[in-house]
């Protein structure tokens, strides 16, 4: 069960770090001025953040099957409190990892553009000697970067908002799991709902949180906003972000009566 649930963090650790990452991405597409190149390259990227979902998901959801009486309740807490750390751990690492992605992703750009395709980009970049050649761009973080990092100039109601759609879409699969072993009877129901969960927090940041975004990066692009502005933004919303790795821990158990409590209302 330990190499289980390590297996499940990792995967949920690496989802947790290229949605991090996502961040970045228009960072590297002002850098090269190439940002639908830089949008688009990256979803390559998110192929290995969905694969990583599909394998830890089935896993995670055989924890809460080993779950046999009210007595294993305490084990399956404690999992599912595990799984949450790592999502911190992995947003922080997402986080270290920005100024060095921001550089070799330029690249990468730059690189996609010559070759025209993805398989001859990755022929090209896969030789050892551009491999070496990137440990030029790797970049150690500097404690600089966080003293820049006020929230003057960004505005509250996004970081709230970035904050609310990390905290649901985090622990939304993971309370709905552990409802489903409080309230047996309902799992099946119970389960079913994760889906409008984790919509709502797609919602939100697709309404009210990329847009902005966007906004920002066009003004950057057209010399209405400096580079630093945009720098904030990530800065502050990935912040914002691991803020809502850590409120998911506090809200994995109320949200978990919570969503029980709405099934047993359900006709």
């Amino acid at each position: 069960m330990i190499e289980k649930l390590l297996i499940i963090c990792v995967f949920v650790g690496i989802i947790h770090m290229i949605e991090t990452l996502a961040y970045s991405v228009r960072l590297a597409g002002l850098k090269t001025r190439k940002l639908v190149v830089a949008l688009s390259l990256f979803n390559i990227i998110v192929i290995v953040s969905r694969t990583a979902n599909m394998v830890q998901a089935p896993l995670t959801g055989k924890l809460g099957d080993a779950v046999q009486s009210k007595e294993d309740l305490p084990v399956l807490l404690h999992q599912l409190q595990t799984i949450l750390l790592a999502a911190s751990i992995g947003t922080i690492a997402g986080a270290l990892l920005i100024p060095s992605f921001v550089s070799i992703f330029s690249r990468m750009i730059l690189h996609l553009e010559v070759a025209g395709s993805v398989p001859k980009m990755m022929k090209n970049i896969a030789s050892i000697h551009t491999l070496e050649k990137a440990k030029k761009h790797v970049k150690r973080p500097r404690w600089i970067m966080l003293s820049q990092l006020r929230i003057g100039g960004v505005p509250k109601r996004l970081l709230l908002l970035n904050l609310m759609a990390t905290t649901i879409y985090t622990v939304g699969v993971l309370s709905t799991l552990y409802a489903s072993t409080l309230e047996p009877t309902l799992s099946k129901s119970i389960l079913m709902s994760s889906g409008l969960i984790n919509g709502l927090a797609m919602i939100t940041l697709a309404v009210f949180v990329d847009p902005q975004v966007a906004i920002l990066t066009e003004k950057v692009m057209k010399g209405e906003s400096t580079k630093q502005s945009m720098n904030k933004m990530v800065g502050t919303l990935v912040i914002s972000r691991l803020c809502g790795t850590i409120c998911a821990q506090i809200l994995l158990v109320p949200a978990a009566l919570y969503i029980a409590w709405i099934c047993k209302l359900i006709p």
